[in-house]
């Protein structure tokens, strides 16, 4: 069966995605999506260059954060717990604050394995990030 990711447009709507991202998020630097089955970057917009390194690392960590070895433990755990036996995962939004930064990664609804990323001034108003992205998200089913 033909994934969703395989369907003709699907390009674009990320493209157009990873724009709305960046354009109504506040003090946003930086925004992105990453396909967790494939491991890759699908497309990416940023005020700065960074080394191409980075951006192949930005997918991995994306992967790590959500399906690493010990999330789906922490996962499988819940699930056994709660008698939860389909493929939902918790984890949907993660916020990480580093020095300089704020970057949001949140699961898109339909396609749980595609993230979007978003990455902030640490100055952004973290109550409105996560407003703007999750109507951008919503608005935007890939």
């Amino acid at each position: 069966m033909a994934t969703k990711r395989m369907t003709p447009g699907f390009s674009d709507q990320v493209m157009s995605l990873v724009k709305s991202l960046r354009s109504n998020s506040p003090d946003c630097v930086a925004a992105g999506v990453v396909d967790m089955s494939t491991g890759m970057l699908l497309s990416y917009e940023t005020v700065d260059n960074h080394p191409p390194e980075v951006l192949d690392l930005l997918a991995g960590a994306t992967l790590d954060l959500f399906q690493g070895r010990t999330v789906v433990m922490i996962e499988d755990i819940f699930k056994e717990r709660r008698g939860v036996a389909d493929d939902t995962h918790f984890f949907q939004e993660i916020l990480v604050n580093s020095e300089n930064l704020t970057h949001l990664f949140v699961r898109m609804n339909e396609q749980q394995d595609v993230v979007a990323v978003i990455v902030c001034r640490k100055s952004v108003n973290v109550g409105m990030l996560l407003a703007q992205a999750r109507r951008v998200v919503r608005e935007h089913s890939l």
